[in-house]
C-alpha cells in the first residue's frame, strides 16, 4: 500500500490509499484535475471518497469526483449541505457505524470542528492495517486500539499563535477560532502519547499551517516522543504505508 499526498493544509486536502488493485479517496479539498493527476486518469480502481466535512478546503471536488463515478461517503448533514448534483452517488456514514468500501473496512466517528458533522475515520485494509486519520479537530475523546498506521492534524503550535495573537495583538479572536478548529502540535502529541502505538508504522503530520507550524520542530518532537517514523505531508509526497514495515 501506498499514501499518495495530492496537497495538503489550507490550500487544500487529498489523500489516496493506493495498492494495486484498489484505492480509496481521502478528502477532495483541490480542483478535479490534481486528483485526476494522481490517479493517472485511471479511476477504474478507486472504490470511494471519504469527505471529513464540508469546507472547500477539503470538499471542493465533491461534485466532480462523483462525476467520475466515485462515490463518496461523509455524514448526512454535510451531503445536505453541500446539496450534490448526483445524490446516488453520494452516500452518508454516521459516526460509529462502519461501511466496507472495496476492500476497506471504514469506521467513522465524531471530532470537534466548526462544521455541520465533523467526522475522522478509522479505515482497516489487510495491506495497510488499521489507519486513523484525524483532522480539522480541537479535541478527540477516543483511542483506538491497534493501530499500524496514523495519518493525523498537528496545524499549529500553542507558543507560535501565543506569540503572534496574543492579548496586545487585537487578534484574539483569530487565536481563539484556530484554538476552537484545529489540531495543535500539542493536542497531536497528547492524541498519540494517549494511544498504544506498539504497532504503529508511520505517523503522517498533515494540514500544517503555513505561517503558525514549524515542520522540522513538530517532525522532531514527535519523533522524540513516541520513537517512530514520523513524515510532515507535503505536496505529491508518496510513502510506503504497510500493515508491517517489510
Amino acid at each position: 500500500m501506498k499514501l499518495k499526498v495530492i496537497s495538503t493544509g489550507s490550500i487544500g486536502n487529498a489523500y489516496i490509499l493506493e495498492s494495486e488493485n484498489e484505492a480509496l479517496l481521502i478528502e477532495c479539498g483541490v480542483n478535479i484535475m490534481d486528483i485526476k493527476k494522481a490517479l493517472n486518469f485511471d479511476f477504474s480502481k478507486v472504490v470511494g471518497c471519504l469527505v471529513s466535512h464540508e469546507h472547500q478546503d477539503h470538499a471542493k471536488s465533491f461534485d466532480e469526483v462523483m462525476g467520475l463515478g466515485i462515490t463518496t461517503y461523509t455524514g448526512a448533514k454535510t451531503t445536505q449541505f453541500l446539496n450534490p448534483d448526483n445524490f446516488h452517488r453520494s452516500l452518508t456514514i454516521a459516526s460509529k457505524e462502519i461501511v466496507k468500501i472495496g476492500s476497506f473496512k471504514v469506521m467513522a466517528f465524531d471530532v470537534k470542528h466548526d462544521a455541520v458533522e465533523p467526522l475522522g475515520f478509522l479505515i482497516e485494509h489487510p495491506e495497510c492495517g488499521k489507519v486513523l486519520f484525524l483532522t480539522d479537530t480541537n479535541y478527540c475523546e477516543y483511542t483506538f486500539k491497534g493501530l499500524n498506521n496514523i495519518i493525523i492534524e498537528a496545524n499549529f503550535s500553542k507558543e507560535i499563535i501565543d506569540r503572534k495573537f496574543g492579548s496586545d495583538s487585537g487578534k484574539e479572536f483569530l487565536r481563539n477560532r484556530i484554538l476552537r478548529s484545529h489540531f495543535s502540535l500539542e493536542n497531536c502529541k497528547e492524541m498519540l502519547a494517549a494511544n498504544d502505538l506498539s504497532k504503529v508504522n508511520n505517523i503522517v503530520l498533515i494540514h500544517l499551517s503555513d505561517s503558525n507550524s514549524n515542520a522540522k520542530q513538530f517532525q522532531r518532537e514527535v519523533s522524540d516522543l513516541t520513537g517512530k517514523n514520523v513524515t510532515v505531508a507535503e505536496k505529491d509526497l508518496i510513502i510506503d504505508f504497510n500493515l508491517t514495515p517489510f
